[in-house]
């Protein structure tokens, strides 16, 4: 969309226009740094490079897909290992009498010796641990269990001596070679990642350096603290067995253990082989494993002590961790091999070498293909990472702790040092701000001065550095302050001399009451004017009345003061105006006919005080249902002068700024921007042209920047059964930061499910908080730089957003570039502050701050991805993807975003991974399935007969919606519910909440015996089963039997007893987080609407797309 280059209106005293930039919902700044498969913005030409094929499929010998078989050796590959050793080594040598083919025991006979199976080094497994149990055949590799008997009373288990050549404690030349070799050379194996490319050395933590001491720290800066060592100082539980010994795993086919130095391993086991008939499968072969060392492998890099190196990254829990460490919480266990069995020699051999990359339970790759479910049974929530505090002798906050990850998030929970290794991860760089979001706590602070940095006017955060009591380091910039004498003063605990103790440097989020200085002028009252349509079709569908009944209803509870405004304007073919002066007996309507240049009737008692009009707005809500049935002639008015009522609209709001409202059924037809349908009812399920999704007039646009500029936000509700051409009529909302809501086909006699929603909405919309005249400005570290905005907002400058009107159920995006190095840091910073005026008239300003750790390696990156967090940014670029390329090249882009971050993970994991599976980090298991789902949304979907505004609106919410309202309309949620009960229930407001599981999004999951829901986000379906329990249907349906329930049914009774009262208290506890309303459909199993229900189950196959399982074959068919 070309950007409009107009004079929009007087800027405001004191604010600066950039003409140059009035682009709103997505705006392209300098210097675009993305190189992943989703362009930064829609300014961007398109390419091809989206829909490139990204391989051939693998041809070689079909093998069972949990059969792990590893490529032959070549001797002149030299791969970067944990251990390494010559390829002409015997196997034999290293591994005593034992083969690779472990036969299956029997019960040993009398004089024999039984052989304990356990690994040649004397560890107990794994993780120096045996549960008795033997494993499942899953974990074998698809090869059956191993089964060893114990030994009978009076036999023994006899170990063997170690292998000539193996002294328990020799120094380890194979970890000097890996650690000489990670510093000056490059591997030659084809597509592994390696850390010494990056330009920095990487050494085991076990190895002595060059010069055999352990690596100097440099003194940290004033403010800062350093981070231990604890594989060196304290091993952790993890790494050292009973006596605090190093466990370290059996090496693999080709090389040869040499313990490190100072290290003592137990002595191993050993004993005759056993007997048995020999386990099928053939044994691991091949070159040790290669790859980059993952996250959880010790290491000793030190920190960077450079300018602005922040501490490292602390757990929930008090423990020790290193700069860049993930914290997984909720993450599942990895079963154990019994106590006198072991895994298979394909599994062992796989299991071991994960373990000498370092790859703990939180970081071991999943493979997809294996996995029979890959949903949680329950949401898990995101924790805000914390940092170590424990610093003596400095002035460091105690609670470094981000800000809630509802309201600011990051893609990555890890940020690579170099713009080189952030376009390796094939991963989208950017944040997700929720910044408006309503909080159960939030901290207000009322100071004469706002502490700030004097260079990059940083507000000052948790994550400041004090240098002493009088100066402090910033976060950003790293310029010293002076600290102010008031700041020096504790408002609570009324203390003097410790300023890093104050609610301003403890807390991640926090509200300023803003002084004098922050006002251009006075502020703002809050100002309501409502726009209705009143056409034919319009007081048709009866949306009228509700409208009307929901302001008498919630007129005294709208958000203002004593200086609150309020007016009213309806228009079909002419405007209408109404006088609510104060001296009038009765409302009086005035009608303008000229609409082609409409202007005002009367300057006065168009816009009065709510409070001292308040009788005559109640009188003129009751008559206006009433008198637009018909014109006075007794003729119908089908016109619709949206256009002309928005230019009156303009005039009345000019002078104070404020909220318009505008509910609209019908297509302009008439006057100042008349639209004319542009669909093809035929092509809905076809290539929809780019055209028809893009605006068909740039009025509503002006119109918008104009209202932007008098800090005027224009809200749109679309009630309509026709075409009414959206993409362009959300230009008005987009581009003056309101908001858009959509009620496709609402009649009050044949859609009641909308008129429900249509009437919650409406109370949360009048009543919910607001902030006017606001300006939202993010500041990054620096390095960092903002390249694209989403959502719906005036760009005033490079990372300034002017939003007219702010609420709390708007979210907005930006993408991130990496303009110069940061290996000189080990954490960034963003913070996201927000300037605004309350509707009581108090200019305040809100402050979100997070920190992020700053790595060096793709595995680290890989394994702390915020899934979610992805998504929606994906989804906003593949928006913007549709609107200036096509739909098609859009789904294209999505799909090659989930093969691209695959398979750069994949060239990092052991070549055994590499076949045979789809491996993908934890935190990423449900990115296929998420994009799949994205791919049979509306926005997306191709092959379905959508209709155009569907789509258009679709995609419109996928740019200002937050993550989790997102979400749960990309995914829906699926529940049985027809036995819930207090077992794993919550307590919410007094109130028991059961939590049942989740369920996977396919008719597998369902059963004629049982009643699911389904909750879709923007509305709910209850699917029971033809033999679902009758007590079931009598206690929560109030029918008798399954025969006897309505057709169709939108409304569920609340009758008196357990099973109804739990499941109503689960239904509004799944209302009460999201800020639309859900109604309830009930749908029998034997129902002609049943297509509404598994139409919604993304995991099944349809005639137009894959299903959950062929789309991850497809995946993996593009990794090979």
């Amino acid at each position: 969309m070309p950007g409009y280059n107009q004079q929009a209106g007087p800027p405001k005293p004191g604010y600066s226009t950039n003409q140059s930039n009035l682009n709103a919902g997505q705006a392209t700044l300098p210097n675009p740094s993305y190189n992943g498969t989703l362009p930064a913005g829609p300014n961007m030409p398109p390419t091809n490079s989206m829909t490139r094929q990204p391989g051939a499929p693998f041809n070689g010998p079909s093998m069972p897909m949990n059969h792990i078989v590893t490529p032959p050796t070549n001797p002149n590959m030299q791969p970067y290992n944990a251990v390494s050793v010559p390829h002409s080594a015997s196997p034999s040598k290293y591994q005593g009498p034992q083969s690779n083919m472990q036969p299956l025991a029997g019960p040993p006979l009398p004089n024999q010796q039984g052989q304990n199976a356990m690994p040649h080094n004397g560890s107990p497994g794994l993780h120096g641990s045996h549960t008795g149990v033997t494993p499942p055949a899953s974990q074998h590799g698809g090869i059956g269990d191993i089964r060893y008997a114990p030994p009978l009373p009076g036999q023994q288990f006899k170990s063997f001596t170690p292998p000539p050549g193996h002294p328990p404690n020799s120094h380890s030349p194979g970890l000097q070679a890996m650690n000489q070799h990670s510093s000056n050379s490059t591997p030659t194996h084809p597509g592994v990642l390696h850390p010494a490319s990056q330009g920095t050395p990487t050494h085991s933590i076990y190895a002595p350096t060059s010069t055999g001491a352990p690596p100097l720290m440099q003194p940290p800066l004033p403010g800062q603290q350093t981070s231990n060592y604890p594989a060196m100082s304290q091993p952790s539980s993890m790494q050292t067995g009973q006596k605090g010994g190093i466990i370290a795993p059996p090496p693999l086919s080709g090389q040869q253990y040499v313990p490190p130095q100072n290290i003592h391993p137990p002595p191993p086991m050993s004993g005759p082989p056993t007997s048995g008939p020999q386990m099928s499968g053939p044994p691991m072969s091949g070159p040790p494993m290669s790859g980059p060392p993952m996250p959880g492998q010790p290491s000793n890099q030190t920190m960077a002590q450079g300018r602005g190196t922040m501490p490292p990254p602390g757990g929930e829990q008090k423990m020790h961790q290193q700069p860049g460490q993930p914290q997984q919480p909720h993450q599942p266990q990895v079963s154990q091999p019994s106590a006198f069995g072991a895994y298979p020699p394909q599994m062992q051999n796989l299991t071991n070498s994960m373990g000498n990359m370092g790859m703990g339970d939180a970081n071991r790759p999943v493979n997809l293909m294996q996995e029979t479910r890959i949903l949680p049974p329950q949401k898990t929530v995101e924790l805000p990472l914390r940092f170590e505090t424990n610093a003596e002798g400095m002035l460091i906050p105690p609670n470094r702790k981000n800000c809630n990850p509802e309201v600011l998030r990051c893609t990555l929970k890890r940020i690579p040092d170099t713009k080189d290794l952030l376009g390796k991860v094939k991963l989208p760089f950017g944040l997700v701000v929720h910044p408006f979001r309503d909080l159960t706590s939030l901290p207000v602070i009322s100071a004469g001065t706002i502490v700030r940095c004097k260079r990059c006017r940083t507000y000052i955060n948790p994550f400041v550095s004090f240098l002493d009591e009088r100066r402090w380091r910033c976060n950003m910039c790293f310029g010293v302050n002076e600290t102010p004498e008031e700041f020096l003063h504790h408002p609570v605990t009324k203390t003097y001399g410790q300023p890093h103790t104050r609610p301003e440097c403890t807390n991640a989020t926090i509200e300023f009451i803003a002084p004098q200085e922050y006002m251009l002028r006075p502020p703002q009252p809050a100002v309501y004017l409502f726009l209705m349509d009143v056409s034919h079709s319009a007081v048709e569908s009866g949306y009228l009345q509700i409208v009307c009944d929901a302001l008498l209803d919630n007129l005294e509870r709208l958000p203002g003061d004593k200086r609150t405004r309020i007016g009213f304007l309806t228009y079909n073919g002419t405007v209408h105006f109404y006088r609510l002066s104060e001296g009038l007996a009765q409302p009086q309507m005035i009608v303008v006919s000229d609409i082609d240049d409409v202007f005002l009737p009367t300057p006065e008692n168009l816009l009065v005080n709510l409070h001292e009009s308040k009788d005559l707005v109640q009188d003129l809500l009751h008559q206006l249902p009433t008198i637009h049935n018909v014109d006075a002639e007794g003729e119908i008015d089908t016109y619709s002068a949206l256009g002309a009522a928005l230019e009156v609209a303009k005039k009345l709001m000019s002078p104070f700024g404020g909220r318009v409202t505008v509910f609209q059924q019908a297509i302009p037809s008439i006057g100042p921007g008349t639209l004319k349908s542009r669909e093809d009812p035929n092509s809905r399920a076809g290539q929809i042209p780019t055209a028809n999704l893009n605006p068909a007039t740039d009025f509503y646009k002006k119109m918008a920047l104009d209202c932007s500029a008098h800090q005027v936000a224009i809200d749109m509700f679309f009630f309509n059964s026709q075409y009414i051409d959206i993409a362009t009529l959300s230009c008005s909302s987009r581009f003056s930061a309101g908001d858009l809501h959509y009620y496709p086909s609402l009649h009050v006699q044949h859609n009641p499910m909308e008129v429900e929603r249509l009437k919650n909405d409406l109370e949360r919309y009048l009543t919910r908080k607001i902030g006017f005249e606001a300006v939202m400005r993010i500041r990054c570290t620096k390095g960092l730089s903002i390249h694209t905005f989403h959502g719906n907002f005036f760009v005033r400058s490079t990372d300034l957003l002017s939003l007219a009107n702010v609420s709390p159920d708007s979210g907005y995006a930006v993408n991130l570039t990496l303009d110069e190095p940061l290996t000189d840091q080990s954490a960034a910073c963003v913070q996201a502050a927000l300037l605004y005026t309350t509707s009581k008239g108090e200019r305040r300003i809100r402050v979100h701050t997070m920190c992020i750790p700053i790595v060096k390696t793709t595995a680290e990156i890989h394994n702390n991805v915020d899934c979610e967090a992805v998504v929606a940014l994906l989804a906003k670029m593949g928006v913007d993807r549709s609107v200036t390329a096509s739909l098609q090249d859009a789904r294209d882009a999505l799909l090659n975003a989930v093969i691209d971050p695959l398979k750069a993970y994949k060239a990092g994991l052991p070549q055994s991974m590499t076949v045979g599976g789809l491996y993908v980090p934890k935190c990423l298991r449900l990115f296929p399935l998420y994009i799949q789902s994205l791919l049979k949304h509306p926005a997306f979907r191709a092959g379905v007969s959508t209709r155009l505004d569907d789509r258009v609106f679709s995609m419109i919410n996928f740019k200002m919606q937050p993550v989790g309202y997102f979400m749960q309309d990309v995914h829906p949620d699926l529940y049985r519910v027809d036995d819930l009960n207090d077992e794993g229930a919550v307590t919410v407001g007094g109130r028991e909440v059961p939590q049942p599981d989740l369920l996977p999004l396919s008719a597998e999951s369902i059963s004629q015996y049982g009643c699911f829901l389904l909750d879709c986000g923007w509305r709910m379906f209850l699917l029971v089963g033809r033999q679902s329990p009758q007590a079931f249907i009598k206690n929560v349906l109030g029918a008798p039997q399954f025969s006897n329930i309505e057709e169709p049914m939108y409304s569920i009774p609340e009758l008196e007893n357990p099973t109804s009262e739990l499941f109503h208290s689960f239904i509004e506890w799944l209302r009460e987080n999201r800020p639309h309303h859900a109604p309830i459909r009930v749908i029998r199993d034997d129902s002609r609407d049943r297509h509404l229900f598994f139409s919604r189950l993304h995991q099944d196959r349809t005639e137009s797309s894959m299903s959950l399982q062929e789309f991850l074959i497809h995946v993996q068919q593009k990794l090979t």
